[in-house]
């Protein structure tokens, strides 16, 4: 694995998200299916505030209780119509991990609201 915290894991072939659709349960996106991912600033309404779920039908935000002490969340777009919504401890070593495999990262300014 060449990232890993306690709620996100980027090996040869995925990322993987603990905690997705419910606590302990995880998700596995391959990174060949990943069209893009776009790195975001968060604010209260636009990310911080939110532990799991979203309010907003187009992005899923994993269960991750540090959530709200954090500023850069990350939008993977891997094709289907619910966008998974990420936090990792580190930033920059994930950002790091998924451009070693070939998956661009992109600025999109401030996150949406979830």
């Amino acid at each position: 694995m060449s990232y890993q915290d306690g709620s996100i894991g980027v090996t040869e072939d995925a990322l993987t998200i603990k905690g997705y659709y419910f606590p302990g349960v995880v998700k596995r996106v391959p990174l060949a299916a990943i069209r893009s991912v776009c790195r975001t600033n968060m604010a209260v309404l636009r990310g911080r505030g939110r532990i799991w779920g979203t309010a907003n039908p187009g992005y899923w935000a994993n269960f991750d209780l540090g959530r709200p002490r954090k500023t850069v969340a990350y939008l993977v777009d891997a094709g289907n119509a619910v966008k998974p919504f990420v936090t990792p401890d580190d930033p920059a070593a994930f950002e790091s991990a998924l451009r070693e495999r070939g998956v661009e990262i992109a600025d999109s300014g401030s996150a949406p609201v979830i």
